[in-house]
């Protein structure tokens, strides 16, 4: 697969056509992932019009706020989503680790948290497919603006004749036009939003955000940490041609 063709001409394709092209080149081994926040409604109905069988991973840490549950169970059925997997960390594991930070270990290790809630069971579910689509732009985060709209991971367990292959259709949307999809194709919208969660992950670690702040800044108030990690535990095969700017010459039409 020519990686920098392809990302060239997907920087000027619309989100439901690289969509389209992901199912048709990598179905049934496809899946995506979906925190069902506040945005999520955006790719999990893109993928529900093209193929509602795709594999849609939720990392059920334990710690979601009661309305994300709802709000999962809602848009599955409005949706029609066919194949919801909840990802959950190994109980013995998870159970020493609690044990060891005294029942918090979001509070005294979020990073350990993060890895056996969600990288970790997340890392064993890949093994099933060759390629998963997560709705991540690169507006959100410094760590996120350079992504690529496909990506080539490596990893150590992986067969090498099939590479584990990253998709990010929405690259390029901004938060105004999530929005407006939203809008648009009448979606409901998260319960906790009109609180203040611009940006919803475990209710631990989660506040809400203060007009004029970045949407993730509720994300881990007051720690040096930006990232859960599932966006950053494998290593991008570097492309071997110079890399054309992100961005360039894309269509924001659905």
């Amino acid at each position: 697969m020519e990686l920098e063709k392809l990302n060239q001409e997907f920087e000027k394709k619309k989100p439901g056509e690289i969509i389209a092209w992901a199912a048709g080149e990598f179905s049934p081994r496809l899946a995506m992932t979906s925190s069902f926040g506040p945005e999520s409604g955006v790719l999990l109905h893109l993928v529900s019009q093209i193929n509602p069988e795709v594999a849609v991973l939720f990392l059920e840490t334990g710690y979601h706020f009661p309305e994300t549950l709802e709000y999962k169970e809602s848009l599955v059925r409005l949706l029609g989503l066919k194949n919801v997997i909840d990802l959950k960390a190994d109980p013995k594991v998870k159970a020493d680790v609690v044990k060891k930070y005294e029942g918090v270990p979001y509070e005294k290790n979020p990073d350990l948290c993060c890895q056996i809630n969600k990288v970790e069971p997340l890392d064993r579910a890949l093994k099933d497919y060759d390629a998963w689509m997560s709705g991540i732009r690169r507006n959100q985060t410094d760590f996120r603006k350079s992504i690529r709209i496909v990506e080539e991971y490596r990893r150590a367990d992986l067969d090498r004749a099939r590479p584990l292959y990253k998709i990010s259709p929405l690259s390029n949307f901004t938060s105004r036009e999530m929005w407006w999809y939203l809008k648009e194709h009448k979606i409901p919208i998260h319960p906790l939003y009109d609180k203040g969660y611009l940006s919803i992950g475990c209710w631990p670690c989660t506040r809400p955000v203060q007009a004029g702040d970045d949407e993730r800044s509720g994300r881990w108030a007051g720690k040096a940490k930006t990232e859960c990690g599932i966006h950053t535990f494998m290593e991008v095969k570097e492309e071997k041609k110079e890399k054309e700017k992100p961005g360039s010459g894309y269509s924001s039409k659905i």
